[in-house]
C-alpha cells in the first residue's frame, strides 16, 4: 500500500500546470473563439489549479487573445447569420456560455432592430415554401412558433407572419 495522500497523487508542479494550461487554452482557441468561462471550465476538467488558471487566463486577456466582448460579438454574428436567432435567444446562449450580463447587453445593443425584423421576414419566407398545402391558421401557428423558438417577441412574430401571409390583422388576432 502507498503512504501517499490522495490529494498528493493528483498534485501537479506549478510550472507543469502553467504549461498544461497554456496548451489547453491555445488548443481551444485554435478551434474557435471561446469565452473566459468556457476556458476556465476546460482548465478545471484538466485539473489545473484555479490560481494557475486565473494567472494564465489573465495573461491571455492582456494579450487580447481572450476577450469576452469580442467573443460575444462573434457569437452573435455567427448565430444570427447561421440560425437567424433574435436578441433574446442570443442573450440566453451567451449567458449559458458564462459571458457577463453587461458584456451581453453591450454586444446586443449593436444589433439594429430593422436587421432583426428583416431576418424574421427571411426566416418566414424560407419556411413558407414548404407549407404551400396548409391553411393559413396552421401556417400562422407554425411560423409564429418557429420565430418564438428563435427568440423573436410575439408581437413582432405575428406582425411578420401577417405581412408575409398577406393576411388582415383581424383574423390573426383571434388565434
Amino acid at each position: 500500500m502507498s503512504d501517499a495522500v490522495p490529494d498528493e497523487v493528483d498534485a501537479i508542479d506549478p510550472a507543469e500546470a502553467r504549461s498544461l494550461a497554456k496548451q489547453v487554452v491555445y488548443d481551444r482557441l485554435a478551434e474557435r473563439p471561446r469565452s473566459r468561462s468556457d476556458l476556465e471550465q476546460a482548465l478545471a476538467k484538466r485539473r489545473v489549479p484555479a490560481e494557475v488558471a486565473t494567472e494564465v487566463l489573465d495573461r491571455f486577456e492582456e494579450a487580447g487573445l481572450v476577450d469576452d466582448a469580442a467573443f460575444a460579438r462573434s457569437w452573435i454574428d455567427g448565430r444570427r447569420r447561421g440560425k437567424g436567432l433574435a436578441s433574446r435567444a442570443l442573450a440566453l446562449e451567451l449567458r449559458r456560455k458564462g459571458v457577463d450580463d453587461e458584456v451581453v447587453r453591450e454586444a446586443l445593443d449593436e444589433i439594429d432592430p430593422d436587421d432583426e425584423r428583416q431576418a424574421a421576414h427571411r426566416l418566414v419566407q424560407g419556411k413558407l415554401r414548404s407549407m404551400r398545402g396548409l391553411d393559413d391558421q396552421v401556417r400562422t401557428r407554425r411560423l409564429v412558433g418557429m420565430l418564438a423558438r428563435k427568440g423573436y417577441p410575439p408581437g413582432l412574430a405575428y406582425e411578420v407572419v401577417r405581412i408575409e401571409l398577406g393576411a388582415e390583422a383581424e383574423p390573426l388576432d383571434s388565434l
